[in-house]
């Protein structure tokens, strides 16, 4: 595994961020301005010309290790079919960036046939009126066996019922936790039906604080990174992040304040957390055996295992038995260009790069979670298993992801709300239902303003 630098993966970015930032929020602004569509009728790829010479251009998001075997896929491609040349870059300076490229390239009509993006970007995309219309054409492919992503990963690519294009990356968060430290304070490993109330004990009995040992992480940098953290406890209380019919924010509810007074105890009363300013620092401390137990992703294996610290992975505590987590998955969004031929070849190389034996040497050789459910048991599979213990408990936690995040256009300002507040909270500087209170409305106005 390969650390990665969005919260699962191997791309352009340096840390580990969802997006949030207020950049991205301008950016999504930039794109709910472009609006409209593409000058004619959403494109059918029944009308393409399969035989027909065509030229796509990829922005794939990757760093260079990653891009190379980007590039070693396009080769084995085009070999495939030599009537297709497939021009893949990064697209960007980093992952984060490409959003207000692709705003820039909507506007100058020189955007990409596919893209790399966050699933947080989704409602933006879908909302600009440039992407294709997958909807019909997934339906209808039996090939394509599309109920072997999960839900949270179909959701996503799908904001507001248009599917848009394929996933790219899949995750979840989980619990790594440092077995010499658990030992150490005397404590037994965490079990599969733990709850919040033995991690708060946990991470209290593991903390030293003169020996600048934490016993967990939270992020306190107000992006996603942040609010992605809040969102399990808040729908295993009962809550949710927006109202049944999605125009408004909900996360200021009773369960939302309960969600983020667990954290606040643990953060203010506890002292038992380490408030990360830059959502990058936290691995690098678990590895050095001054964190105790990390809430993170499976992006963190790699290291963990080349550091030598003996590790488990444990699912996040649960409320009542509820051990709901969030995932974050990542898409490969296609675009329409008013050319059949184009969508068609397009479709067909995102299909092929999703399917198992190319996953593996994608997703896989790069240490991220496999795209499908039919993925396990193969022998690429038990080969990543293998070699990255601890994934396996990733994968299985698949199916806590039960609740996708929103995919509203507007989220980007929401979650940005959200973040703020719950960083104010854990750092002593705010209340729970204030704090909450202030950023739902906030959040009410990105959302309004998102709406066409």
């Amino acid at each position: 595994m390969i650390r990665p630098t969005h919260p699962t993966r191997r791309n352009l970015r340096t840390g580990r961020v969802l997006t949030g930032t207020a950049s991205l929020v301008a950016a999504a602004a930039m794109l709910a301005g472009c609006g409209g569509s593409v000058a004619g009728p959403p494109t059918d790829i029944g009308d393409a010309d399969p035989q027909a010479d065509v030229t796509l251009t990829w922005w794939t998001g990757q760093d260079d290790t990653a891009e190379a075997l980007v590039d070693d896929l396009v080769a084995e491609f085009e070999k495939a079919h030599p009537n297709v040349t497939i021009k893949a870059s990064a697209g960007s300076a980093t992952t984060d960036d490409l959003l207000g490229q692709l705003s820039a390239s909507f506007a100058g009509g020189t955007y990409p046939d596919i893209s790399y993006a966050y699933g947080s970007w989704a409602s933006e995309l879908a909302s600009s009126g440039r992407t294709l219309n997958l909807t019909s054409q997934i339906k209808g492919d039996q090939d394509i066996h599309w109920d072997e992503f999960s839900a949270a990963a179909r959701a996503t690519a799908s904001p507001n019922g248009k599917t848009i294009g394929f996933p790219a990356v899949v995750d979840n968060l989980a619990v790594v936790y440092n077995k010499d430290l658990f030992r150490k304070a005397g404590l037994t490993e965490p079990s599969a039906d733990w709850t919040w109330e033995d991690f708060r004990a946990a991470a209290k009995a593991l903390t030293e604080p003169g020996a600048g040992v934490y016993g967990t992480n939270l992020s306190v940098s107000g992006g996603e990174d942040t609010t992605w953290r809040l969102w399990p406890l808040l729908w295993q209380n009962g809550g949710s992040v927006l109202s049944s019919d999605e125009k408004t924010a909900a996360f200021d509810s009773a369960e939302g304040v309960a969600a983020l007074e667990t954290l606040r105890a643990m953060a203010v009363d506890d002292k038992s957390v380490y408030l990360d300013q830059t959502d990058e620092k936290y691995g690098p401390l678990f590895r050095e055996n001054r964190i105790g137990m990390m809430v993170t992703g499976p992006w963190e294996i790699y290291d963990t295992q080349q550091s030598g610290v003996d590790y488990g992975v444990q699912v996040l505590p649960g409320t009542n038995g509820d051990h709901t987590t969030v995932s974050g998955p990542d898409l490969w969004v296609l675009y329409d260009h008013q050319d059949a031929d184009r969508a068609y070849w397009s479709y067909q190389l995102i299909s092929w790069l999703t399917q198992n034996e190319q996953d593996a040497r994608f997703n896989l050789a790069l240490g991220n979670l496999p795209l499908r459910s039919s993925a396990v048991g193969t022998p690429a599979y038990e080969t990543f298993i293998a070699d990255y213990p601890g994934a396996e408990v990733f994968v299985a936690n698949q199916k806590n992801a039960t609740v996708p995040r929103p995919t509203v256009a507007g989220y980007v300002g929401l979650s940005t709300a959200a973040g703020k507040a719950i960083a104010e909270v854990l750092q002593d500087a705010a209340e729970p239902e204030a704090a909450l209170a202030k950023a739902a409305d906030q959040a009410d106005q990105a959302l309004e303003e998102a709406r066409p």
